[in-house]
């Protein structure tokens, strides 16, 4: 008999910022689990991580509405979305009977979910797939959870941090979710707390699982001796705060404070800030290095004094959980300074592993890097501290364990359908 194939749902894959998803992944692997990965969509960045090329599981990429063939009993119809939404149906109705009488549990998806739903039904029965485990509670947890539904198996999803505040989030969408997944899984206490004061007994399966890091390939060095660099390593994007960072540096400056600043990513803000630095005439302190393989971003980390994580509540509600880079940064031995958004405190814990300021005050994030910058016994002793948090609520070993045991559970009784 054949090992059981745990099937990964994810919107795009692989992506250059969601190295967190790759880890679990490899952890997984590394425990001898057999995954299988579907993505609704292809990758859309240009720079990938190298480890990528150590995950053994095969890619499938979703089949959309628009493509493919349509059913020869269908040859008289023009080929429209239409004519493929209607063929494929009947194609999973071959492999999965009873699918036409489960179809009323797609009341409120797209057409494109319910399609895409379709499809991978049919690759669930074929491959073997015992539980489905989806990224994000997006449109990736929306197909798992049809697709789920179709062929009786149970699926989980990990909930992050846009798809949990942001202001597109649909309330009655989340809910569905929430409510039907054998177990949900969030990334910090925050999140846990925020759901259940929104969405009440629908987050009865939910449980809270650190973002697992691999220590093993996260080498902790001390910080005493480092040359006075701040480093950033993010999307240029609205919520990471990148904006109060470079007025930051511009007080910095006028401190004469010995520093120089790299912003280690890529995104939509990038010119906005490049044109915000050369306007502060901070050209000769303040670098966008752009993106780097992870190996390359280690070392910028592991050469820096202090990290630099300013982020901030959006005006579009999007907030950050618990950032990858930050955890980062805490297992190598850079001292960190962070704002107290979402569930960042659970870990920068003011004073005693990184510290702590109010999102968008400029003159507390200057102070607090100075205080690093200048402080070396200050940078061991937060450093220390740190790592040695991560090692207790981080190791991805342990961490995936628990994540796999959810895997391996069923809802005593398959949810129905329900009013929203």
């Amino acid at each position: 008999m054949t090992s059981p194939t745990i099937a990964y749902v994810v919107k795009r894959y692989p992506r250059y910022s969601e190295t967190f998803i790759v880890n679990e992944i490899l952890a997984h692997e590394a425990a001898g689990l057999n995954v299988h990965i579907f993505a609704l969509r292809p990758p859309a960045d240009t720079h990938f991580q190298d480890k990528i090329a150590q995950v053994r599981a095969p890619v499938t990429y979703v089949k959309k509405p628009t493509a493919g063939r349509v059913n020869p009993s269908l040859t008289s119809l023009r080929p429209t979305a239409a004519s493929y939404f209607w063929a494929e149906l009947q194609e999973a109705a071959k492999v999965i009977p009873d699918i036409w009488s489960k179809l009323d549990y797609a009341v409120g998806e797209r057409a494109s979910v319910v399609y895409q739903a379709a499809w991978l039904a049919q690759a669930i029965r074929q491959h073997g797939i015992t539980h489905l485990h989806a990224h994000f509670g997006t449109v990736a947890t929306n197909v798992a959870r049809l697709a789920a539904h179709f062929t009786d198996v149970p699926y989980s999803f990990t909930a992050h941090a846009k798809d949990i505040f942001h202001e597109s989030v649909e309330p009655a969408d989340l809910r569905r979710k929430l409510r039907d997944a054998a177990t949900v899984i969030t990334v910090s206490d925050y999140n846990v707390a925020y759901l259940q004061q929104q969405f009440g007994a629908d987050t009865r399966t939910m449980q809270r699982i650190y973002n697992g890091m691999n220590l093993q390939e996260l080498h902790y060095q001390s910080p005493i001796r480092r040359c006075p660099r701040i480093v950033s390593v993010c999307r240029l994007v609205e919520k990471k705060g990148l904006s109060v960072l470079i007025e930051a540096c511009a007080q910095l400056q006028q401190w004469h404070c010995e520093f120089t600043c790299q912003i280690v990513g890529t995104g939509p803000l990038e010119a906005a800030l490049r044109s915000q630095i050369t306007a502060l005439n901070l050209d000769d302190w303040v670098e966008i290095v752009g993106p780097r393989p992870q190996g390359e971003v280690f070392d910028l980390m592991q050469q820096a004094a202090v990290f630099a994580a300013p982020y901030v509540i959006g005006q579009d509600g999007n907030r950050d959980g618990l950032p990858t880079t930050l955890l980062e940064a805490m297992a190598l031995g850079t001292p960190c300074v962070a704002t107290d958004v979402t569930g960042i405190p659970e870990i920068i814990r003011d004073g005693v592993t990184g510290l702590q300021v109010a999102q968008q005050d400029v003159q507390g994030l200057a102070t607090a890097l100075e205080r690093l910058l200048s402080q070396p016994e200050l940078r061991e002793t937060l450093a220390t501290q740190a790592r040695s948090l991560i090692e207790t609520e981080f190791d991805i070993v342990r961490n995936t364990a628990v994540l796999r045991s959810c895997f391996q559970s069923r809802p005593a009784v398959v949810p129905q359908l329900q009013e929203v």
